[in-house]
């Protein structure tokens, strides 16, 4: 499922665990995709607390609790990092992350508290849902096959990786123009992960991230940025990317174009998707201020002159994305589209 698809999903099932119809819900995916991401956003959606329990890094008796003597009888001790609605609040998510790393037996301690939302005497606050998540076994992670009894009591969701929603998050996220660019224009390197070559450093949504950091940091020191990059998505995908950026040299001037002004599409095609990613950045910056409008506009009317009208089709539909409504309210918009009508992309539900 595409992850914009999946956030609906998780955005429901924690709107709905306060009626009482919460279903747990397993996020599966390989490594750096976005699956504890994604998590994290939902709650920041909605305002609530996340609690992630790392149960690869947990023993049996540290969800179980304690035992400890009162008068004749053994009680046990809940762990205080369980959900409590005094403490954490009436609603949240309890994230069991890297629950196909965890040992047998915390698995195992782990079913009541999936299923039953209770765990000896401690239940789960009504408010609160259940989301989990994992590698698959044949992602060269630290992976057990997980039980039958425990995916049972699961829904089971796949992570597919998908450029579109990951542009429309990076550009949200302000990760640098040039990366989305590049991938814009090298789509197949958003994520190349291979478990039989067993990389070190590869492409992944998280990886490019760390790319976007390295060229804040290098840019100025070109003769460690090289190497920066490649050791945030590996050695192939950080030569083409360096190669990339110093091509953009050649790029037009950006800012005559958000002015309305006569400039020329470049001919190279990596040129042209660094420019349309490149005005897609502007247009999230200049949202709700005077000049809004304006430059939306000459956005717009730039996006009609690429040659092939589909890299213009392209660069509106990210701005819609990235920005939404406010591009509707520009006069230039019903020409644009009705000037691109015979070719325009919809994006499939």
């Amino acid at each position: 499922m595409r992850p914009r698809h999946l956030k609906t999903v998780l955005d429901q099932e924690l709107a709905s665990a306060i009626n009482g119809h919460n279903t747990p819900v397993m996020i599966w995916g390989p490594p750096g995709v976005g699956k504890s991401q994604i998590v994290s956003l939902v709650a920041e959606h909605r305002s609530v607390p996340v609690i992630d329990l790392r149960l690869s890094q947990m023993e049996p008796s540290d969800l179980r609790g304690i035992p400890f003597r009162s008068d004749t009888l053994v009680e046990w001790a809940v762990p205080r990092m369980l959900p409590d609605a005094a403490r954490h609040g009436p609603a949240g998510i309890l994230f069991l992350d890297e629950i196909t790393s965890a040992l047998p037996a915390v698995s195992a301690a782990a079913y009541q508290l999936i299923l039953d939302r209770c765990l000896g005497d401690y239940t789960v606050p009504d408010g609160w849902v259940i989301f989990a998540a994992g590698n698959r076994q044949g992602d060269r992670g630290v992976t057990y096959a997980m039980p039958s009894p425990l995916a049972n009591r699961f829904t089971h969701f796949s992570f597919d990786i998908n450029l579109d929603d990951w542009v429309t998050w990076a550009h949200q996220n302000e990760i640098d123009e040039r990366v989305i660019a590049f991938l814009r224009f090298r789509p197949e390197l958003l994520f190349d992960f291979d478990p039989s070559t067993d990389p070190v450093a590869f492409p992944t949504p998280r990886s490019w991230e760390f790319a976007h950091h390295a060229l804040h940091k290098f840019e100025s020191q070109p003769e460690i940025l090289a190497g920066s990059l490649q050791a945030c998505v590996g050695k192939a995908a950080g030569i083409e990317l360096s190669a990339f950026i110093e091509n953009l040299q050649h790029l037009p001037d950006v800012g005559s174009i958000l002015c309305g002004e006569e400039v020329p599409v470049p001919e190279s095609i990596d040129l042209q998707y660094a420019l349309a990613s490149s005005l897609v950045g502007h247009a999230v910056q200049t949202v709700g201020t005077p000049e809004q409008n304006a430059t939306l506009g000459n956005i717009l009317e730039y996006a009609n002159k690429f040659p092939q009208r589909e890299m213009g089709v392209m660069l509106v539909s990210d701005m819609h994305r990235a920005i939404g409504e406010p591009l509707f309210t520009v006069p230039q918009f019903q020409d644009w589209a009705n000037q691109v009508a015979d070719v325009m992309l919809f994006d499939p539900e």
